[in-house]
C-alpha cells in the first residue's frame, strides 16, 4: 500500500498547525496533542486493546483480528485514534491519503477540546496510558507467580462484570460511603417530620439493622464492592480487581459521550477544514470524506451523524456560543433529551423497528417514542443497573444482587453465565433478583457450583 512521502508528511505538519491557528480562533481550548504515524497493524492494535501498553486478554486479540480482518479485505478503516491524555496521544495511519489525515487532524482537534471541556471527562486519569503500563507489568507479574491460566480466568470473571462501576464513587471504599452518608444527614432532619406518627422504639430498630448491614444502602458498584469485601479473593486477586475497575472509570465517560464527543469533532473538522488553503481536487475529496463520515448504516445508528445534525441545529437556533455551553455540560441521554426535535427525527427518517419471523417490522414513528428509546439505549444505559443488596445473605456471606427493573427484561442465559463468574470472585452462593418478561412478578436467580443454577 501507498505510504506518505517525506515531502507530505512536512506538509502535513504545516497544516496542522493551521489547523490549531484556526480552531483556536474559532474558540477551541483543545488539550495539547502529540500526532504520530504508524501502520495499520499498530493503529488496530491499540484500538482493539483501548489504550497502548494495556495488559493482554483473549477478548483484546479477538477484536484485534475481527478489526484488522475487516481492514485487510477493505470492508472496515480506523482512520484515526486519539487518547485522552496530557498531551492527548494521536495516530494517523500511515497509507492514509494526505488529504486524509489533515480531515483527521482537525477532527481530532475537537476530540482534544471536548476532551479538555466537558464535564465528564473533568475527574478522568491523563496520565492513564503509564497507569495501564504498570497495570499490565503488575498482572505480567502475577502470570510467571500465579499461572497465566488462573489470571486469565479471574480476568474472564472481572471483566464480565466491568461496566457495573459506579463514577460518583471514584476511588471511594464502600464502607465509607455509607459513614459519609450517615454523617452527611442534617441534625434538623427530625424536625421535618414533625407532625408524623413516630415510633422511637421501630426507628432506633431500623436504624441499627441498617448499620449493620452490608452494605448499609444498596451498591451500584459491583467491583468496588467486591474488592472491599469478598471472602476469598487474594492480595494479588484484588488488586486485578483494582486494575479493571479503575480503567473502566477511565473508558466510562468516553461510552457517556460517543455521540456528542463525535458529533463535535466532525462539526469542527467541517468548519476548520473549509478554511483551509486546499487544491479543488483536496475540496472534492473532503466533501466525498465528510459525507460517508455522515452515511447512514442500514441496521445500526451512526453516532458521527446524529451528533453533528443535533449540534447543527443547536447552533441555528441558540448560537455559537450556546453551542460552546453545550460541550461543556451535555451528555449523549441528555443532549438527545433536551435536543432532540420532532423536525430532527423527521429529516434524520429515524423510527423503531422490531424483527417478526424473518422480517424487520417499523413498528413506530413517533417522534417522542424515538427520542425516548434513543435516550435508554445510549451512552451505556443498554447496560442493566444491578445493585449489591446483600452481602451477607442469609447470614452466610452470600451475595444478593438486585435488578433495577426498567421495563427492560435480562437475557436470562447470559445472567446466568454472569453469576458463575460473580461466584467465582465471591466464593458463596450469588443471588440475582429480577422480573419476568411482563415485570409483575419477581424472579430470583441463584447459582452455586454444587448445585448448579436455580431459579424460584
Amino acid at each position: 500500500m501507498r505510504e506518505l512521502a517525506p515531502s507530505e508528511l512536512r506538509e502535513l505538519e504545516r497544516r496542522i498547525g493551521a489547523i490549531w491557528e484556526i480552531g483556536e480562533r474559532m474558540g477551541l481550548r483543545p488539550l495539547p496533542v502529540h500526532f504520530e504515524v504508524v501502520p495499520a497493524t499498530v493503529m488496530y492494535e491499540i484500538g482493539a486493546y483501548g489504550l497502548p501498553g494495556r495488559f493482554s486478554h483473549w477478548t483484546h486479540g479477538k477484536a484485534y483480528q475481527v478489526q484488522k480482518t475487516l481492514y485487510d479485505y477493505g470492508l472496515s478503516k480506523i482512520y484515526e485514534l486519539v487518547i485522552n491524555s496530557h498531551p492527548c496521544q494521536a495516530f494517523l495511519l500511515e497509507t492514509n491519503t494526505l488529504l486524509q489525515n489533515t480531515l483527521v487532524a482537525a477532527h481530532v482537534m475537537a476530540h482534544a477540546d471536548f476532551f479538555a471541556n466537558n464535564a465528564y471527562f473533568v475527574r478522568t486519569r491523563r496520565d492513564m496510558v503509564e497507569i495501564a503500563t504498570v497495570h499490565a507489568e503488575r498482572i505480567e507479574r502475577y502470570e510467571f507467580a500465579h499461572g497465566k491460566e488462573a489470571v486469565e480466568q479471574l480476568l474472564d470473571a472481572v471483566l464480565a462484570i466491568q461496566e457495573h462501576v459506579d463514577p460518583s464513587l471514584m476511588e471511594i471504599p464502600v464502607r465509607r460511603v455509607a459513614e459519609r452518608e450517615r454523617r452527611s444527614r442534617s441534625p434538623y432532619e427530625d424536625l421535618w417530620r414533625l407532625g408524623e406518627p413516630t415510633d422511637d422504639a421501630a426507628d432506633e430498630r431500623e436504624t441499627r439493622q441498617r448499620e449493620t448491614r452490608l452494605p448499609a444502602e444498596p451498591v451500584r458498584d459491583l467491583l468496588l464492592f467486591i474488592h472491599e469485601y469478598s471472602p476469598v479473593l487474594e492480595d494479588w486477586e484484588r488488586d486485578v480487581v483494582a486494575i479493571v475497575r479503575a480503567e473502566m472509570l477511565y473508558f466510562l465517560p468516553q461510552i457517556q459521550t460517543k455521540v456528542v464527543n463525535e458529533g463535535w469533532a466532525t462539526f469542527w473538522h467541517a468548519r476548520i477544514v473549509r478554511e483551509l488553503e486546499l487544491t479543488p481536487d483536496e475540496y472534492l475529496e473532503f466533501a466525498r470524506l465528510h459525507a460517508g463520515v455522515l452515511q447512514p448504516t442500514a441496521r445500526r445508528l451512526n453516532p458521527y451523524a446524529l451528533g453533528y445534525e443535533i449540534l447543527r441545529d443547536i447552533e441555528r437556533r441558540y448560537g455559537t456560543e450556546y453551542l460552546f455551553m453545550v460541550r461543556e455540560m451535555e451528555n449523549d441521554v441528555s443532549l438527545v433529551r433536551n435536543y432532540l426535535t420532532e423536525e430532527l427525527v423527521e429529516r434524520l427518517d429515524l423510527y423503531l423497528y422490531e424483527r417478526r419471523g424473518e422480517e424487520l417490522v417499523v413498528v413506530d414513528k413517533d417522534w417522542e417514542a424515538v427520542r425516548d428509546r434513543l435516550a435508554s439505549e445510549l451512552g451505556g444505559n443498554q447496560i442493566p443497573v444491578i445493585v449489591v443488596e446483600d452481602g451477607d445473605y442469609h447470614g452466610n456471606r452470600e451475595l444478593y444482587l438486585r435488578h433495577v427493573w426498567d421495563g427492560r427484561k435480562l437475557d436470562l442465559a447470559w445472567a446466568e453465565k454472569t453469576l458463575e463468574h460473580v461466584y467465582r470472585l465471591w466464593g458463596r452462593r450469588v443471588w440475582l433478583e429480577t422480573r419476568t418478561e411482563n415485570g409483575n412478578d419477581l424472579l430470583v436467580l441463584s447459582y452455586h457450583p454444587r448445585d448448579g443454577h436455580r431459579k424460584r
